[in-house]
Formats: C-alpha cells, sequence, structure tokens
C-alpha cells in the first residue's frame, strides 16, 4: 500500500511540473512596448504589496488559533493547520505573481500575433493556477497523512482517530486563509470597479480602463489578487476539505483493509485526474471558427473523458468491478457502485458548467433579457438582473439533488463523498478557465491604457468576454462542489457525535425546537455575511469615488491627457479599506458555531447544543447554496449584458441602454466577485468549526 502514496505523490509532482513547463513558456513570450511594460509593472507592484499586507494580517489570525488547535488537540492538528494555511496562501501567491506576468504578454501576443496566440497564453496562465491548486492540495494531503500513519499505529481506532483529526485541522487551515483571500480580494476589486465606473464610465463618459481614471491600475490589480489569488484560494480549499472529508468517511464507515484501500482511493482518484488534466490542457486549440469558448470546452471535455476512463481502470485495478464492502451501518456497495458515483460527479461537473454559461453567456436568453430590458431604463435592468439570478438557482439545485440520490443509492454517504472527490479532481482545468478570465481582462486594460490599435482591443474584448463567462462558470462548480462537500462534512459531524459521545442521544426532529433554532440561525449566516461584504464594497467603492473626483477636480490636465493620475493613490486607499473590511466577516462562520454551542449548552444542556449545532449547519447549505449561486449568476449575466450592448446592441456604447447596463453591472460587481463566491468556504468553515468543536469539547 506504501507505493501507492508514492504514486499519488508523483502525480502530485507531475502537475507542479506542468505549472513550471508552464511559467517558463509564459516568461519566454515578448513582453511588449515599454508602456506596456510599464503599465504591467505597476499592476505587479500593486498587487504584490496588497498581498503582502493581506497576508501579514491573516497571519496574526492563523497563529492564534495554530496555538488554540495545539492547546487542545495537540502538535499533530496545529502543524496540520499550518500545513493547510501555507499552501493555500501559496497557490494563490505564486498564481497571482504568473497572472500579474501573463496580461502583458497577452497583450502583446494580441497585438503582434493575433487571437490564438493571445488565448494561447491567457490559457497556460490559467493552466498554471490550476495545476498549483491540485498539485499542492493533493500533496499536502498525501504527504501528512503519510507521515502521520509513519508515527501514530493506523491499526488502531484511536490512531485512525488522531490521523483524521489533524487532516481535518490542515482542511481548516486551507478554509480559514481561502475566506480572507476570496474576501479580502472580492472586496479590493470591486471597491475599485464600482468606485472607477461610477466615475469614470457614468459621470466622465470615459471608456473601461481610460489610462486618465485613477481607479484604473487599482481596477487591474483588483483582478488578481480577487480572481486570480482568491479563486486559487478558495478551490485549493475546497479540494482538499473535500479529499480529507472523503477519506473521513472512509476512515469512520469501515475497517481493517477496506478502511485503508478506501482511504487511499480519494486521494488516487486525485493522482489520475491530474493526469487526465494535463493531458487535456493540450486539446485547447483555436479551430477555423475562432470560438475561444470551444477551444476551451474542447480541453475540459477531454480531461473529464480521459479522467473517467482513468478512474474506471483505477477501480478494476485497485479494488475490482465486483469487490463488496460493508459500512458499520450494513450498507453493502461494489467498486461497480464507486465508478457510478465517480462518473455522476464527473456529469454534474459538465451540467453545473453548461447550465452557468446558459445564464451568463453572451449568446442566451438570460443575458440578452437584461440588455433588452437595459432599454427601458436602469430600473427595469435591475429588476430583470434579479429575476436571473433568482431563476439561476432552479437547474443547479435539481442537478445537485439528482446526483445526490444516484450516489446515495450507489454507495450511501461515502458515494456521495466520491461524487464530490471526482468533481473536485478536476479542478487542475476548472481553475484553469477561471484564471483565463483575469489575465484577458488585464489584457484588454494594458491595450486601453498603452493606446494600442483599436483591433488590438477587439481581439482582448473577445477574451474577455469569454473571460467572464468562465470565471461565472467556475464559481458554479465551486460553490456546486461546495454543496456535496458540506453535506459530506455534515455526515462526518453527525458520525463524529456518535464516536465522541456515545452517550448522548442526539436527533434533528422539526418538532424539537432547538433544531429549528439552529435552522434559523444557520439560514441566517450567508444572508448576513452576504450583507457585510456587500456593505464593505459599497464602503470602498464610495471611497474610490471620493478619491477620482477630487484628483479630476484638484489635478490639472488630467482630462486632456497631458498629466497623468495618482494611480497609487487608489490602490494604497483599496488596500487599507479590504484589509480592515474582510476582518468580521471572515470570523463569522468560525465564531458562530462556538457562540451556538456554548449559548444553548448553557441553557438547554449538551444534547440541545449538539442539534441546534447540527441544524444549523443544514441551514447554512440550504441557504449558502441558493444566496451564492443567485449572485454570482446573476453577477455575471448583469456583467455580460453590458458587454452585450457595448458589441453595439441596443445602440452601443455611451446610449442610455449601455447607461442603465454600467448600473446593473455596478449591482452586479460585488454580487458575482465578493460576496457571492465567500459563501462557498463560510459554508464549509462553519462545517469544519463544527467537527473540531466535538473534539475541543470531548
Amino acid at each position: 500500500m506504501s507505493n501507492l502514496y508514492l504514486l499519488v505523490i508523483a502525480m502530485a509532482i507531475l502537475a507542479l511540473l506542468y505549472g513550471l513547463y508552464a511559467i517558463r513558456s509564459i516568461l519566454a513570450a515578448p513582453a511588449g512596448t515599454e508602456r506596456m511594460q510599464e503599465i504591467g509593472r505597476a499592476i505587479q507592484e500593486g498587487a504584490g504589496a496588497y498581498l503582502k499586507r493581506q497576508y501579514t494580517t491573516i497571519a496574526v489570525v492563523g497563529v492564534v488559533v495554530c496555538a488554540l488547535l495545539g492547546l487542545r488537540l495537540g502538535v499533530h492538528a496545529a502543524v496540520g493547520f499550518a500545513i493547510g494555511a501555507f499552501l493555500s496562501g501559496v497557490t494563490g501567491f505564486i498564481g497571482m505573481h504568473v497572472s500579474v506576468r501573463a496580461n502583458v504578454r497577452t497583450a502583446e501576443a494580441a497585438r503582434t500575433q493575433g487571437l490564438a496566440a493571445a488565448m494561447g497564453i491567457g490559457f497556460k496562465s490559467g493552466a498554471v493556477t490550476g495545476m498549483l491548486v491540485v498539485g499542492l492540495g493533493l500533496l499536502g494531503v498525501t504527504g501528512y497523512y503519510m507521515y502521520m500513519r509513519s508515527i501514530v499505529d493506523p491499526s488502531t481506532a484511536a490512531g485512525v482517530r488522531h490521523i483524521l483529526e489533524s487532516l481535518v485541522a490542515l482542511s481548516f487551515g486551507a478554509s480559514l486563509i481561502s475566506i480572507f483571500a476570496r474576501l479580502g480580494g472580492g472586496i479590493f476589486t470591486k471597491g475599485a470597479d464600482v468606485g472607477g465606473d461610477l466615475v469614470g464610465k457614468v459621470e466622465a463618459g470615459i471608456p473601461e480602463d481610460d489610462p486618465r481614471n485613477p481607479a484604473t491600475i487599482a481596477d487591474n490589480v483588483g483582478d488578481n489578487v480577487g480572481d486570480c489569488a482568491g479563486m486559487a484560494a478558495d478551490l485549493f480549499e475546497t479540494y482538499a476539505v473535500t479529499i480529507v472529508a472523503t477519506m473521513l468517511l472512509g476512515g469512520i464507515f469501515f475497517t481493517g483493509a477496506a478502511q485503508e484501500t478506501l482511504m487511499v482511493f480519494p486521494l488516487l482518484v486525485g493522482g489520475v485526474c491530474i493526469i487526465g488534466s494535463v493531458i487535456g490542457t493540450f486539446f485547447v486549440k483555436l479551430g477555423a471558427s475562432n470560438n475561444v469558448m470551444g477551444a476551451l470546452y474542447k480541453g475540459f471535455i477531454a480531461t473529464a473523458i480521459i479522467s473517467g476512463i482513468l478512474i474506471a481502470g483505477l477501480i478494476a485495478t485497485l479494488i475490482g468491478f465486483g469487490t463488496s464492502f460493508t459500512t458499520s451501518s450494513g450498507l453493502t456497495f461494489t467498486g461497480f457502485n464507486l465508478f457510478v458515483c465517480s462518473l455522476a460527479g464527473l456529469g454534474m461537473t459538465g451540467l453545473l458548467i453548461w447550465i452557468t454559461e446558459y445564464y451568463t453567456g453572451t449568446d442566451y436568453r438570460p443575458v440578452k433579457s437584461i440588455a433588452l430590458a437595459s432599454t427601458t431604463g436602469h430600473g427595469t435592468n435591475v429588476i430583470q438582473g434579479l429575476a436571473v439570478s433568482m431563476e439561476a438557482t432552479a437547474l443547479p439545485v435539481l442537478v445537485i439533488s439528482a446526483t445526490i440520490i444516484i450516489t446515495y443509492l450507489s454507495a450511501g454517504l461515502f458515494g456521495i463523498a466520491v461524487a464530490a472527490t471526482t468533481m473536485l479532481a478536476l479542478a487542475g482545468i476548472v481553475v484553469a478557465l477561471d484564471a483565463f478570465g483575469p489575465v484577458t481582462d488585464n489584457a484588454g486594460g494594458i491595450a486601453e491604457m498603452a493606446d494600442l490599435p483599436a483591433d488590438v482591443r477587439v481581439t482582448t474584448d473577445a477574451l474577455d468576454a469569454v473571460g467572464n463567462t468562465t470565471k461565472a462558470v467556475t464559481k458554479g462548480y465551486a460553490i456546486g462542489s461546495a454543496g456535496l462537500a458540506a453535506l459530506v462534512l455534515f455526515a462526518a459531524y453527525t458520525e463524529d457525535l456518535v464516536h465522541y459521545f456515545p452517550t448522548l442521544h442526539v436527533t434533528f426532529s422539526l418538532q424539537n425546537p432547538y433544531v429549528m433554532i439552529g435552522l434559523f440561525i444557520g439560514g441566517l449566516l450567508p444572508y448576513s455575511f452576504g450583507g457585510m461584504s456587500m456593505m464593505a464594497v459599497g464602503r470602498a467603492g464610495g471611497a474610490v469615488v471620493r478619491e477620482v473626483r477630487r484628483q479630476f477636480k484638484e489635478i490639472p490636465g488630467i482630462m486632456e491627457g497631458t498629466t497623468k493620475p495618482d494611480y497609487a493613490a487608489c490602490v494604497d486607499l483599496l488596500t487599507k479599506a479590504a484589509i480592515k473590511e474582510m476582518i468580521i466577516p471572515s470570523l463569522l462562520p468560525v465564531l458562530a458555531p462556538i457562540v451556538v454551542y456554548f449559548a444553548v449548552n448553557a441553557f438547554a444542556g449538551q444534547t440541545a447544543a449538539f442539534s441546534a449545532l447540527g441544524a444549523m449547519l443544514l441551514g447554512t447549505i440550504v441557504t449558502g447554496l441558493f444566496v451564492a449561486i443567485s449572485m454570482t449568476a446573476g453577477g455575471g449575466a448583469w456583467d455580460n449584458a453590458k458587454k452585450y450592448i457595448e458589441d453595439g446592441n441596443y445602440g452601443g456604447k455611451g446610449s442610455e441602454a449601455h447607461k442603465a447596463a454600467v448600473t446593473g453591472d455596478t449591482v452586479g460587481d460585488p454580487y458575482k466577485d465578493t460576496s457571492g463566491p465567500a459563501v462557498n468556504p463560510l459554508i464549509k468553515i462553519t462545517n469544519i468549526v463544527a467537527i473540531l468543536l466535538l473534539a475541543f469539547v470531548a
């Protein structure tokens, strides 16, 4: 069995080697004119300065949490937490540093070589981030699991529990980093975007990314720290949490040889899907039709098919399709059932991507309906956008529900966990699609600021419109996988209750008032969190509006183009605002389970407290799923409705419809890039803290 762990390590290293290959390929490309490089350096410096301050702030919180885990659960839990936090931070940091170097090279490729070359550099940059997510995630979990097995006896129930607690702590470290990175980066990027658009586009009537706008550099910095570093940390966390949760259920439900086999199984699934993802990247080629989305989808489809074949081979050789397993509760399933669950996970991924593209792509009814509504004013644009955001929740939830039913009937809760693991095992290629977005967005900004020919901006705009959709698609994927992962974590919570407190009879009956209280409080969390983060963006955006207006008024020559604005002032203002604003909302999912448990325990005892806490987890999962899907899909639709009008429909740029669409996009910006995506780690952190809390109070 030790050879299997080494094989997993080798496959994780393959992902990192591909990342190095892609980085070298990107950096070898020409970086453009001196003016383009000057703009690129300004974006690099701003992004680097922000991430340095952000991680310094997060480190303070992390050290406190790490110390508490060490004091109560032991040094191995503290080390696991530190490993998860460090790797999550490294993933975002390296991904961001690659993207801020790829943006100017993408713009140069668009200037000198055309659409295919520009798309190639943008995609390779995204692939670096994607491979870092799966490579470092799999390496961290597998490496620490191997280490724990070498110092703790895995043949005893106590040994297995100690190993699992350490892995849960590792996933908690990744989760804590991800919510800070997601939320802080989101506040920064949308504060810049909202503030810059309101003064630049609406008041001054200048184009997006116009060099006369003092918020332009900050907007481009925000794309990298929010959409690249934030998403990388987010999906690293989801990837690690899902694999750990599946291993956790394997350790809880099974004993003996079956236990070890089914605990290593999710690691191997992650490994073979890395092979599929690496191969899939070479299928991303622009055809004669110049369909950028089609080229990207070729890579995803190839990855999914190859991964499915490799998983079939893995089950045939490691387990056997006819081999039976029996859980501690008496449920029996076979290797073939696990394959069905894996295919369900792959199918769910494809369906969620297709549904999200339908609701956010410029070729489909939802986006076109918002654009049409813009012709009758700002209010009707907002009304239609809200309607689309609500409608967009239906199909994803039905797909998730169908996947849960299929996998549960096939292999119980462990089958759901396998589907979630397979979904997340494709993160390498899916994150590549996401990180493609900020790079192409930046490339368009650089083209505008460097006064490149109009045909260059046409090329970058085509890439940027696709990038908007791929970013939305990835968020839909992340949220859907988070829903399955959270359900798996809830199952782990209920099983841990039985382990740590065998004498307590905890139920989740709706006739229990403490269960109802828990459901209400859990349902409240995503709304509270969303409100706090939206208001944070509003305050940051308002500060940018005031700063841009000040510069337009007090610095002569900006509008004539004879004087450069003070870009650094906006970057510094947003850095301070984002760091300040991210703290309290990010601590909400950490503190809520603790407060609920101790408050109910003080009044009604431990049994009621555990009932309320478990119900709170369910409430958070249900409302969080709807809030996150609604916000991300609606925001993406608003954004692309604006792009659709800017392409010449309904009067084009500068028309009344365009002004209304800018208003809708301004509302949608914090929806899709701040609040909605950050609900994803909120759901999982709440569940992980609850699981760790059981070990704390046992």
